[in-house]
C-alpha cells in the first residue's frame, strides 16, 4: 500500500475506539482498554511505517507526498481534502505515535484496572478506595475508576484530532482536528465532574482557548478570501503567493497581509500552547486524571500550537533573510515566547504541587519553542518539540506514579494529607526506584543536562541561534529561564525523592504496576537517545562522530522557502547551557536537601517575592476583576436582570396582557351580545315557531289535500295578478 494511502487510515483507529467503546464494550473495562490500546496500536504501526518510508525519500520537502480528494464544491471548483508528509509531518508522527501509546498503555494501571470497586466510589470523583479483608485483617486498596470505559472512548477522540492535525494537507480540517482536541480537553480536564475545581477548571480551558481559536478563524478566513485555497501546498510552497502576501499591505496598522495572517495564526496558537497572556487555563488543567495531563502537555494539544506555527513558519517570514530585521510577525513570535519562557519559569519554584510544577514548565518550553521559531531557528525549535514531547511526557507519567505510591501509602495509613504535595514526599528513592531513576532522567533532560540527554542538544540549538543570530536580548532571557528551569527541577527531584520521608503516607508508598512503568522506562530511552539524532557538526569533539540527521532531514524544509538561520554554535552557548544546566541543579539540591517535615520553603525568605510567584502574579485574580466579574455582571444585571426580566419579559407579559384585554373586549363586545345572544334568539325563534306551526299537524289527510289546493290556487291568482300588471 502507498505511503499516501497509509497516511489517510492513521486517524481512523482511534476514531473507531471513540465510537465502539460506548456502543459495546462500556460495561467491559478490560475489553474497552484493549480496544483503545488496539487502536493506539494500529495508529502507531501506521505512523512508524510512514516514519521511515518517508526518512528514506530524499527532497522530501521540496516533494511532498500528498493525496487528496474532492470534499466540498465551491461553485465550479472543489475545496479538496487530503493528505500531506513531509519531513515535519514525519518527525511529528513520530513523537504523538509513540507518546500517546505510551499513555494508553500506562492509563490502564494508573485507573487501577483488576482492582475491586471503591466502597463509596461515585461517578465523577476519583476513586477513594476499596476495603478488603486478606487472612482476617481488613485493609484498604485502591479502587478501580468507575467511569473506566468512558475514559478510554475519550482518547481515542483525543488521539484522532492530533492525527486529523497532522496529517491534514490543508488548514480547514487541521481546524477541525485542533477544535476536536478543544472539546476533548474539556472533556477529560473535567473528567472528574463531580469535583469543583475540575469542573471550573474545563470552563476555563475551554473558553481561554476559544480566545485564541477565534482569531485562528479570522486567519483562516483572511488567508482563504486572498489566495482562494488554504492548501499547504499551494500557499507555503509558492514563491509568488507568499511574496504577494508580503509585499500587500492589510488596513490593519500598516502590517503585510503575511504578517497580519502570521500574528491571527500565531494568537491561536497563544491560546492552544498555554502561552502569555492565555496561559491561565494549562495550569488549573492538572485536574484532571494524570494521563490526561501527559496527553495534553506532550502528545496533542499543547503541541499543536508549536506545530502550527512551524507548519506556516514561511507565511510568517515571508520576505525576511537571515541578517535582516525580524517581520513583524516574526517579532510578535519571538517576543511573547522569550518573556512567556521565562516568565513561567519564575513561578514554578513556588510551587508544591508535583503536576503544577511540571505545568509551568510545559508553558516555559512552549516559549523556548516560540523563541526560536520568531527568531528563525526553525530546525532547533522543532527538534526542541519532538525531545521536549518525550521527557514532559516521561514526567508527567512519572509525577502521575508518584501520585498513585502516595495515595498507596495514604490508604495503608489513614493519613489526611495532599498526595501530589512534594512536602509531604522526600525518600521516595527508596520505596520507587523505577519511578526514581526514569523520572531522574525525564528531570536531567528538562535541566539539559550536558551531553546524556535529548534535552541538552535541543535546548543548547536554541539558545546558539539566539546567540548566533545576534538575538542578544533573547539569548540572556532564555539562558536565564534555562537556569531557573534547571533550579525547579532540581528542587522537584530533592523533595519528591530524596532526603527522609516527611510523612507516614512517603514511608509507605510503593512502586507501580508494570502497565504504568513500562512506558516509563520507554519514555526514558527516547529522552536520551533521541538527542544524538541532532548533534551539530560544528561541535566540539562529538560533532560529525554520529550524523545530524535530524538537521538534514528537517531542515531542508528550512532551505525550502522557510528561510531557517543557519545553526552555528560558538563556545558562548556551550558554556552558558552547561553552567545553567548543571548550576541549576545544584542550587536546587542544596537549597532543599535538608528539607524536614514541617519546615517552611526556603524561598519563603524571599519575602513578598515569594509571595507574588506562589500566587502566579496574580494573573487569576487579575483576569477574575477584568474579565470575570463583569461578565457576570452583564450577565446577572444587563441580560438577566434588564434584558430578560424586564425588556424580553416585559414585552411578553405586555402582549399576553394585551391580548388578555382584547379577548374579555371582544367577549364583551362581539361575542356575548351578537354571537351568544344572537344565537339564543334564533334558537328561542325557531323553537317557538316550531310550537306555532305544530298546530297545524293533525295527521288528516284531506286537510293537507284542501290546504294544498287552497295554496295552490291563492299561487295562481297571484300569478296571474303579476302577468296583467
Amino acid at each position: 500500500m502507498t505511503t499516501e494511502l497509509l497516511t489517510w487510515l492513521v486517524p481512523l483507529p482511534p476514531l473507531l475506539t471513540f465510537f465502539l467503546i460506548p456502543l459495546f464494550t462500556h460495561r467491559k473495562n478490560g475489553l474497552s482498554h484493549w480496544l483503545a490500546i488496539l487502536g493506539a496500536g494500529v495508529s502507531w504501526l501506521l505512523s512508524m511505517v510512514i516514519f521511515f518510508r518517508a526518512a528514506s525519500i530524499s527532497h522530501l520537502s521540496e516533494h511532498p507526498l500528498t493525496l487528496a480528494v474532492n470534499w466540498i464544491p465551491t461553485g465550479e471548483n472543489w475545496l479538496q481534502i487530503g493528505v500531506h508528509v513531509d519531513p515535519q509531518t514525519a518527525v511529528t508522527l513520530f513523537f504523538v505515535a509513540w507518546t500517546i501509546l505510551m499513555i494508553f498503555i500506562y492509563s490502564v494501571g494508573y485507573h487501577n484496572y483488576g482492582q475491586p470497586k471503591g466502597d463509596h466510589d461515585q461517578k465523577g470523583l476519583p476513586p477513594h478506595g476499596a476495603t478488603v479483608t486478606e487472612h482476617g485483617h481488613a485493609h484498604k486498596v485502591p479502587s478501580v475508576e468507575p467511569m473506566y470505559a468512558r475514559f478510554f472512548a475519550f482518547f481515542g477522540l483525543f488521539a484522532f484530532g492530533m492525527y486529523l492535525l497532522v496529517v491534514t494537507d490543508n488548514l480547514l480540517t487541521l481546524f477541525i482536528g485542533w477544535e476536536i482536541m478543544g472539546l476533548c480537553s474539556y472533556l477529560l480536564i473535567g473528567f472528574w465532574y463531580a469535583r469543583p475545581s475540575a469542573r471550573d477548571a474545563a470552563v476555563k480551558a475551554f473558553l481561554t482557548t476559544r480566545v485564541g481559536d477565534m482569531f485562528l478563524m479570522l486567519g483562516l478566513v483572511a488567508l482563504y478570501s486572498i489566495t482562494g485555497t488554504l492548501n499547504y501546498q499551494a500557499i507555503l510552497h509558492n514563491e509568488e503567493v507568499l511574496a504577494r502576501l508580503a509585499s500587500a499591505v492589510s488596513p490593519v496598522l500598516g502590517l503585510s497581509w503575511a504578517g497580519l495572517i502570521g500574528i491571527l495564526i500565531f494568537i491561536g496558537a497563544v491560546g492552544k500552547s498555554a502561552q502569555f497572556p492565555l496561559h491561565v487555563w494549562l495550569p488549573d488543567a492538572m485536574e484532571g486524571p494524570t494521563p490526561v495531563s501527559a496527553m495534553i502537555h506532550a502528545a496533542t494539544m499543547v503541541s499543536a500550537g508549536v506545530y502550527l506555527v512551524a507548519r506556516f513558519f514561511p507565511l510568517i517570514s515571508a520576505g525576511w533573510t537571515p541578517g535582516e530585521p525580524l517581520t513583524a510577525a516574526m517579532l510578535v513570535v519571538a517576543a511573547i515566547g522569550t518573556f512567556t519562557a521565562l516568565f513561567a519559569a519564575t513561578i514554578a519554584p513556588a510551587q508544591d504541587d508535583i503536576k503544577r510544577v511540571l505545568a509551568y514548565s510545559t508553558i516555559s518550553q512552549l516559549g523556548f519553542m516560540m523563541a526560536a521559531l520568531g527568531i528563525g531557528a526553525y530546525v532547533a525549535a522543532v527538534f526542541h518539540l519532538v525531545t521536549h514531547a518525550f521527557f514532559k511526557a516521561l514526567l508527567f507519567l512519572g509525577s502521575g506514579s508518584v501520585i498513585h505510591g502516595m495515595e498507596h501509602g495514604v490508604l495503608h495509613t489513614g493519613e489526611h494529607i495532599d498526595p501530589q504535595d512534594m512536602q509531604n514526599m522526600g525518600g521516595l528513592r527508596a520505596r520507587m526506584p523505577l519511578t526514581f531513576w526514569t523520572f531522574l532522567i525525564g528531570g536531567l533532560a528538562l535541566s539539559g543536562f550536558p551531553v546524556l540527554t535529548a534535552g541538552f542538544w535541543s535546548k543548547d540549538e536554541i539558545l546558539s541561534g539566539a546567540f548566533n543570530g545576534g538575538f542578544v536580548l533573547v539569548f540572556v532571557v532564555l539562558a536565564l529561564a534555562a537556569l531557573l528551569t534547571a533550579f525547579y527541577t532540581g528542587r522537584q527531584i530533592t523533595l519528591t525523592f530524596l532526603g527522609k520521608p516527611r510523612t507516614s503516607a512517603a514511608e509507605h508508598a510503593c512502586e507501580s504496576r508494570w502497565s504504568m512503568t513500562i512506558p516509563l522506562c520507554i519514555l526514558a530511552f527516547f529522552s536520551v537517545v533521541l538527542g544524538w539524532a541532532g548533534i551539530p557538526e560544528k561541535f566540539p569533539l562529538l560533532g560529525g562522530v554520529i550524523p545530524n540527521w535530524f538537521g538534514a532531514f528537517v531542515g531542508s524544509m528550512a532551505a525550502e522557502g522557510a528561510h531557517g538561520a543557519e545553526a552555528h554554535h560558538s563556545s558562548i552557548p556551550l558554556l552558558t547551557s552547561l553552567v545553567v544546566a548543571l548550576g541549576g541543579l545544584l542550587l536546587g539540591w542544596l537549597v532543599y536537601r535538608n528539607t524536614e517535615a514541617g519546615a517552611p520553603d526556603p524561598l519563603k525568605k524571599l519575602g513578598m517575592v515569594y509571595v507574588l510567584l506562589r500566587r502566579k502574579y496574580y494573573f487569576d485574580e487579575l483576569y477574575h476583576f477584568i474579565f470575570i466579574r463583569p461578565a457576570m455582571w452583564i450577565a446577572e444585571v444587563l441580560v438577566y436582570a434588564w434584558g430578560d426580566l424586564k425588556i424580553i419579559d416585559g414585552i411578553l407579559h405586555f402582549i399576553g396582557n394585551a391580548g388578555t384585554w382584547l379577548g374579555n373586549f371582544l367577549r364583551g363586545a362581539v361575542d356575548q351580545p351578537i354571537i351568544s345572544n344572537g344565537g339564543d334568539a334564533l334558537a328561542s325563534g325557531a323553537r317557538e315557531a316550531g310550537g306555532r306551526l305544530r298546530v297545524i299537524q293533525t295527521g288528516r289527510v284531506q286537510q293537507y289535500m284542501l290546504i294544498s289546493i287552497v295554496v295552490t290556487v291563492l299561487v295562481g291568482i297571484l300569478l296571474l295578478l303579476l302577468a296583467s300588471a
